[in-house]
């Protein structure tokens, strides 16, 4: 399960966050990806503000870290970019080529490198088991000799398992899967599609020949989310039936391909709402829904398989 995003300044290492955390691992956890977010002002700016508000100070990163440690979990730091002026991180990006007094891909991968490399050494000193190096970087994909460049950089730092979340249907257009340990991707496929995306996305886990895990995958629990899992404005009432019933196609589907080795669900913040509002809630997190007690036991019994 995902927790904490998205990292603003002053949300962790509070007593409402290591109740939400707690809260978390009770419901057959095995994994956290600690997800946080530093922004950079456009998608052409080539500079990222990762010690500015409102991102998390790397104090409370550590604290985070620690304390999903105490709670047997394992761990894997997930550092976003993510645009300050609402534009979706998919969207950052630059000439193929560099241009002369424009900004360039070589620029802002300078600027990622220092913030995911940052990333990388605590989650060294923490003991991480698991780095995530990027998330749904849909134009930057194609930015081969950068990814691994950053990834060389990163493993001078870090000696734990790396990994790259792409976005949705991008599992078959990135050419450098061979220079992570695991190939991960966002899971919002609608429904009615799963049986059909697993069969595409097996092709290019049995070419690269690494193991494979959905970094994020859930669905709100509101009427029509279930056809539009991604879509977080979508709208429509609260309906915890309507979570239940992507939970029970998803994990079906994905317990049924022994190459899938989990599913790292979106999302529980760090600021957890009442129980009793639960059915009023109408957001991805599981809490105090029918889903969640589907979700622990579905975890609880996936036995026999990377978790």
């Amino acid at each position: 399960m995902t927790w904490g995003w998205v990292g603003t300044r002053g949300t962790w290492a509070t007593e409402s966050a290591r109740e939400s955390m707690s809260a978390m691992a009770k419901h057959s956890v095995t994994w956290t990806a600690l997800a946080y977010a530093a922004l950079q002002p456009t998608p052409f700016s080539t500079e990222i503000d990762v010690d500015a508000q409102p991102t998390v100070t790397d104090d409370e990163v550590i604290w985070a870290i620690r304390e999903a440690h105490s709670l047997g979990l394992n761990v894997c730091l997930k550092p976003v970019v993510n645009v300050g002026d609402g534009t979706w991180r998919a969207h950052i990006g630059f000439f193929d080529w560099d241009v002369p007094g424009e900004p360039s891909w070589t620029q802002w991968f300078q600027a990622y490198t220092r913030f995911i490399v940052h990333a990388a050494r605590i989650a060294e000193a923490e003991g991480c088991a698991m780095l995530c190096i990027g998330c749904e970087m849909v134009r930057a994909d194609g930015q081969e000799q950068h990814w691994r460049q950053l990834i060389a950089a990163v493993r001078q730092v870090y000696s734990g398992i790396l990994t790259y979340n792409c976005d949705k249907y991008q599992e078959d257009h990135v050419s450098w899967w061979d220079a992570v340990d695991v190939i991960s991707s966002s899971g919002y496929y609608p429904i009615d599609t799963w049986e059909q995306q697993l069969d595409r996305i097996e092709k290019v886990v049995a070419q690269a020949d690494k193991p494979f895990f959905f970094m994020e995958a859930g669905c709100p629990s509101r009427e029509g989310s279930p056809m539009l899992p991604n879509d977080w404005n979508l709208s429509g009432a609260a309906s915890e039936e309507a979570q239940l019933e992507y939970y029970r196609e998803m994990f079906r589907a994905c317990r049924a391909r022994d190459w899938v080795g989990g599913l790292m669900l979106w999302d529980w913040p760090a600021q957890l709402y009442s129980a009793d509002a639960a059915a009023r809630n109408d957001d991805y997190c599981p809490y105090g829904k029918v889903a969640a007690e589907f979700m622990s036991q579905q975890y609880a019994t996936w036995t026999g398989e990377a978790k």
